[in-house]
């Protein structure tokens, strides 16, 4: 009897569903460690972008990279990233050797930092800024199969794109950045936990802070669920209370673990925000991954269940489906979002000021609720 022969259907399937997958995030290679080499400040760029890191992976210092191995401490870096004259939105221009401010995403200065060092930073003008000098956040939770470098240029093209008004910080976990990892990602997470918290807990009392947005995709959903349910149970809620907006985006979360995570949360004001997809081809990865357990990401916002969930737990669901994916998994339409909405997150979020169950109309960039269809 073959190899082959001896395989049956169940193990079969989730094979064939992970073979579709890799031929769906197609054979680029990932970005390596050169990557992150800072560039001549001489050449010129079209647009840049701060990123404060805190990440609990550990740093290679003969690198410059952080990698897949948990840091037994919080690292903090500051990084300016240059967007190439010739980017086209939601892509992002990787290097194919040294990186080229003219033709790529590239690293322009990167300082370590002993803390998220917000206060130290001179008081801004203009967008996201306040009459007292604080400045407005935005905590980005990366997902699963994700390496430090992609997680990092993500936020900055999502920050060009959409123009965002708020200081984006990417809060980076050490994802085993494998399609076969994904069970070491869910324990990376665990072990991550308490990190976010510390980091929500240090921004809320920041006096150089206004609004903080929380944003989560996928497995980083799940993580932000966690901290949030970690500081309900510990009686931090002044620190949920700080929260403008949290927003989970294909969150890779069990739906009946999610409805426990927010009977502990409870309603946040505004309400929490979930992004969905129902072909959401990565989350239907998970589910097989899961033992077939549904996946929050890819409810559908008409299904009466689900309109009862965010009704009863005060919980807005938006189905994202019809904005174009960015590639055949279907998991990263966040990052399209910005050639549909608003510029500025503020613009964005401003509108959804209920919960309830709705479908994103791209072309008109309006919200139709579920209940009018």
């Amino acid at each position: 009897m073959t190899f082959f022969q001896r395989i049956d259907l169940n193990t079969l399937t989730p094979l064939l569903l992970l073979s579709l997958f890799l031929a769906a995030a197609g054979c680029a290679p990932r970005p390596g460690p050169q990557a992150l080499s800072v560039v001549s400040h001489g050449e010129a760029a079209s647009q840049q972008v701060a990123i404060t890191v805190a990440t609990t992976r550990a740093r290679d210092a003969s690198t410059g990279t952080y990698s897949n191995a948990r840091a037994p401490t919080l690292n903090f870096e500051a990084f300016t990233i240059s967007i190439p004259p010739t980017h086209k939105v939601t892509q992002i221009e990787w290097p194919t050797s040294k990186p080229d401010p003219l033709t790529s995403f590239a690293v322009m200065d990167r300082t370590i930092l002993p803390d998220l060092a917000l206060g130290r930073n001179p008081p801004r003008s203009g967008p996201g800024a306040h009459s007292a000098g604080k400045r407005d956040i935005l905590i980005f939770v990366h997902g699963y199969n994700y390496n430090f470098a992609e997680s990092l240029f993500r936020l900055a093209q999502v920050a060009a794109d959409g123009n965002l008004e708020e200081v984006p910080i990417l809060f980076a976990w050490p994802s085993a950045a494998s399609v076969t990892g994904y069970v070491a990602d869910r324990d990376a997470v665990a072990y991550s936990r308490d990190d976010l918290v510390h980091v929500l807990k240090a921004a809320s009392t920041d006096p150089a802070v206004g609004s903080i947005t929380l944003f989560g995709h996928s497995m980083g959903g799940y993580l932000v669920a966690e901290a949030l349910r970690q500081l309900r149970l510990s009686g931090q809620d002044k620190v949920i209370d700080r929260l403008e907006n949290v927003v989970l985006a294909a969150p890779d979360i069990d739906i009946d673990v999610f409805r426990r995570q927010v009977q502990t949360i409870g309603a946040l004001n505004p309400p929490i925000t979930l992004l969905v997809s129902p072909d959401d081809r990565a989350l239907k990865l998970s589910e097989r991954l899961s033992g077939s357990r549904g996946r929050v990401g890819t409810r559908d916002a008409s299904d009466p269940r689900v309109q009862a969930l965010a009704t009863a737990n005060g919980i807005r669901v938006i189905d994202i489906s019809k904005v174009d994916a960015l590639d055949g998994s279907k998991h990263n339409r966040f990052a399209a979002l910005m050639k549909v909405l608003p510029r500025g997150t503020k613009a964005t979020f401003a509108s959804l000021a209920y919960a309830g169950s709705f479908i994103l109309e791209p072309v008109s960039a309006t919200l139709v609720a579920t209940r009018e269809r």
